[in-house]
């Protein structure tokens, strides 16, 4: 007995060595591994890194940027059966525990030494805390370090947060898979769901993911991902969260992947990232990549589809109209085609196929690779000429699809509509575009597309695309005349112009047309879009002053004072130009482009808005008892006179009703706008209006080349503005353009400018500022300065003898070169409608005349005296090397 006593003695001792052993080295390791562990008390006020999202102007999603995908959920907006899914999946313990949990870290030691030399990876115990502690605190190295770290920061965790604190962490925290980070986003991007619409069985995949999202993949791994989700859901019957037939229930429902609704996701990537280029600036990459900022835009989702589309086809028809280039692939026999799946054309739009010619007579037998065939017809296929010399040359007629295809030809092609079976034979256009509309009474871009698709590249040739303008830019030319004493009436002698821009260089300009037309009224020259009355006015007014109009619109804020840029030789942006058409149509207000309406922080509040207006009436803690509306104050600059812009408005209305515009005539709507073309046609351009919105399209190469003969603003970028207004404006209700004070009309015969008479027939509402209105004195702009003309018959120069010939309207596109002029009795009867909507203009009193003034511009008092007739001018001479200009 006495032994045994002495035995329990020596055991008892042991065990208790053996505690103290124990604790002596829980408290080393403590006491070793708990220093400098990293710091857990900002976790209280812990920030996780969340998606930005941009939404479109009807509040549909539009883009997220985010490098973790993450939308964080408060706790309390957690579903209980979501929260009780994780907790029975990864810790069934966890509100009992402090942070670590005996029995599991006995169960996994238990396993860990059965699986001893059998190279599998250690088992882990971890808890929700300890989870926490790894991803927040810590790194994923497999060891037990790490593991003792965890342990320790996690019975601290415990003594600092509460549970529910850390299961908040938790759910937003953990990696999912799919690029997603926590449950919010998870839900999102497997099932297309927000928490509160999850299943049992969403809710229980989602929580067989922790461990190793990549092991159950549910497409590429479905067996594993139906079994775990499974299991998540017996764990979630074995702790009582749910009933049998729940479960039952839960187990049988398929396991299926829904991607986001594609109506309710706007797809406009030219415009996201043009907000992600300006947020960025802004706010730093931290912030646009993890601040879950809200980023409510100013795009139209239905504006920007037509614009996506208009651009499209206006580059197709214009690359159609220079050949086929050939086909993606030549010699694909028929054995191999469909087995090796060939990579699709970068640049290539998604509805369009890969098809592979099998037979061809007629017309074109293809197959695609799942197989299927149909046809391309002999009609589709004849503008496919052979593409020659750069496209200023194409080959024969297509008179059968074997002049275009041959047999193991890989082409594209597009379905055609309500026609089954049949395909259009595309290619991808080499030339590029842009087109941009926005709202010209806020700045509010509406719609932009930067380019033939997005992906090609990231390049937005509307807002990061510098290009010559042309005489596009010509209207602030004139504008100017308009602010410094001139009317549009007021008769520019359209004749050969030279002038020395350097020693021993002479520079003479010339119109489209190679040809000059004497006097001619001011509206006329916007209208045919006249080069030499232009310089001729530019030279008058001042170049430097042309600088200075370029500069306030914000078209170019370091013009060069150059004849040359009265042309559009500078360079300029398509959003740069069009915001200043805006300008024009909106009465002279100064209006700022914009992309963004209002930026919301995570927590909702507003940090950036575009109209910062102050409106003290406004707001929905203001009682609405039937009073009148607030007042906003209207704060844009005014930065031209407003009967000024109402003039060029009524200009460019012309230039559609009788000018380079006019084939927008056929749209029966009130728009305005110009044409402009490069030398060379490098460049093609049309930025026109209607009362309330300013479209800009843009047309050239990227690495600038001609475009072909007698391709302009009127032949390759107008079709796209008018397509676009065609569609945004199909709803909308006929309005005039909005006339300011101080303006008065008058009849006046569209040629000369002069007060009409009877018996005119091309008579057109004039626009005047009251006071400058037309009487039966006429002064001109010719070489000499201002002068009085009696008659401008009587001035007819010797050296034009054709000024009397009417252009035709397009003839920006279709110049005449008759080899019999026609005289002034035999001239055709060109219809001049009216220039205004109204039937009627307002007639004020007559008043006093006023005639435009000097170089230093305003206006000066009628007793100016004018010369008395001179002999008609003759042609100066221009030197052999001299350039051509080109711009017109």
């Amino acid at each position: 007995m006495k032994y045994l006593w002495y035995a329990f003695l020596g055991l008892f001792s042991l065990g208790c060595l053996g505690f103290l052993a124990s604790v002596a080295l829980l408290f080393g390791l403590f006491r070793y591994y708990g220093t400098n562990l990293p710091e857990y008390h900002q976790l209280k006020e812990y920030e996780p890194s969340i998606i930005t999202r941009i939404y479109a102007g009807d509040g549909r999603l539009m883009a997220e940027f985010a490098q973790e995908k993450r939308v964080f959920m408060p706790v309390e907006t957690i579903p209980n059966l979501l929260k009780q899914a994780f907790i029975s999946a990864e810790d069934k313990n966890f509100y009992s525990h402090q942070g670590v949990d005996p029995t599991a870290i006995a169960r996994a030691v238990v396993t860990n030494i059965t699986n001893l030399g059998r190279g599998r990876r250690p088992v882990g115990a971890s808890t929700i805390t300890q989870q926490v502690a790894k991803n927040f605190l810590l790194t994923n190295e497999v060891s037990y370090e790490r593991k003792i770290k965890e342990a320790i920061l996690a019975y601290r965790m415990e003594q600092a947060l509460t549970k529910d604190q850390l299961l908040e962490l938790y759910l937003n925290e953990i990696f999912l898979g799919y690029r997603a980070y926590g449950v919010a986003a998870a839900a999102q991007q497997y099932f297309n769901k927000s928490l509160d619409e999850l299943t049992i069985a969403d809710m229980a995949y989602l929580a067989a993911l922790p461990k190793a999202p990549n092991n159950y993949h549910p497409i590429r791994k479905r067996e594993a991902a139906v079994t775990r989700r499974n299991w998540v859901i017996g764990r979630m019957l074995e702790d009582g969260y749910i009933t049998p037939a729940q479960a039952d229930l839960a187990k049988t429902a398929p396991l299926e992947v829904i991607k986001r609704e594609e109506e309710r996701v706007v797809r406009a990537p030219f415009f996201a990232e043009e907000v992600r280029r300006e947020l960025k600036d802004r706010y730093g990459e931290k912030s646009l990549y993890g601040g879950g900022l809200a980023v409510r835009t100013t795009v139209d989702p239905s504006l920007q589809k037509i614009a996506e589309k208009s651009l499209r086809e206006g580059l197709m028809a214009y690359d159609q109209r220079h050949g086929y280039r050939g086909p993606v692939k030549t010699g694909v026999g028929i054995q191999e085609w469909g087995f090796n799946e060939m990579t699709r054309p970068n640049g290539m739009l998604n509805h369009w196929k890969l098809a592979l010619v099998i037979d061809v007579g007629e017309d074109a037998a293809i197959k695609f690779e799942d197989s299927s065939e149909g046809t391309i017809a002999l009609e589709d296929l004849k503008w496919a000429r052979k593409y020659l010399n750069e496209g200023y040359a194409r080959g024969p007629e297509i008179t059968a699809a074997s002049d275009a295809l041959s047999k193991g030809d890989v082409v594209m092609v597009a379905p055609l509509e309500d026609q089954d079976n049949t395909y259009g034979l595309r290619q991808i256009p080499d030339v590029q575009g842009s087109i941009i509309a926005l709202d010209p009474h806020t700045g509010r871009v509406l719609a932009m597309q930067g380019g033939w698709k997005y992906g090609i590249s990231e390049f937005n040739r509307a807002t990061q695309a510098k290009r010559q303008p042309g005489s596009a830019f010509k209207p602030f030319v004139y504008l100017a005349a308009l602010e410094n004493g001139f009317t549009p009436a007021t008769l520019v002698l359209d004749a050969p112009f030279v002038i020395e821009d350097r020693p021993g260089h002479f520079w003479s300009p010339t119109n489209y047309s190679n040809e000059y037309y004497g006097p001619t009224p001011l509206r006329v020259g916007v209208e045919k879009s006249r080069n030499l009355m232009t310089v001729r006015l530019a030279d008058y007014i001042g170049v430097e002053k042309i600088s200075d109009y370029a500069a306030r619109f914000g078209i170019d804020d370091d013009m060069p004072p150059m004849l040359s840029n009265a042309l559009g030789a500078g360079e300029t942006t398509l959003l740069q130009i069009t915001a200043a058409y805006g300008v024009l149509v909106n009465g002279g207000k100064k209006i700022t482009p914009s992309f963004i309406d209002r930026i919301q922080d995570r927590h909702g509040s507003t940090i950036y808005r575009h109209d910062e207006r102050d409106c003290a009436a406004c707001g929905k803690l203001i009682r609405w008892d039937g009073q009148a509306a607030p007042f906003v104050p209207d704060e844009r600059e005014q930065i031209a006179d407003p009967t000024s812009a109402y003039q060029m408005v009524s200009i460019l209305e012309g230039v559609v009703q009788r000018g380079t515009g006019v084939r927008l005539k056929e749209l029966n709507r009130p728009l305005a706008g110009k044409t402009g073309t490069t030398n060379e046609s490098k460049d093609a351009w049309f930025i026109g209006f209607s009362p309330d919105m300013v479209v800009g399209v843009f047309v050239g190469f990227d690495d600038p080349r001609s475009m072909g003969k007698r391709e302009t603003g009127s032949s390759v970028a107008l079709p796209i503005f008018k397509d676009f207004m065609k569609a945004a404006l199909k709803d909308e209700p006929l309005l005039p353009f909005r006339m300011p004070d101080g303006i008065r009309n008058v009849q006046v015969n569209a040629e000369t400018g002069a007060r009409a008479r009877p018996g005119d027939s091309k008579v057109i509402w004039e626009a005047f500022k009251v006071g400058t209105e037309p009487t039966d004195q006429m002064y001109i702009l010719d070489s000499n300065g201002i002068n009085l003309m009696r008659d401008i018959n009587s001035q007819r120069p010797a050296y034009a003898p054709e000024i009397y010939r009417p252009t035709p309207n397009n003839a920006d596109t279709q110049p005449m070169y008759p080899s019999e002029i026609p005289n002034v009795q035999n001239k055709p009867n060109l219809v001049y409608p009216n220039g205004r909507y109204d039937n009627e203009a307002p007639q004020l009193t007559p008043t006093q005349p006023t005639i435009p003034g000097q170089r230093s511009g305003g206006y000066v008092p009628p007793t100016y005296q004018p010369q008395q007739p001179q002999e008609p001018e003759q042609p100066v001479p221009v030197s052999p090397n001299t350039g051509t200009g080109g711009f017109y």
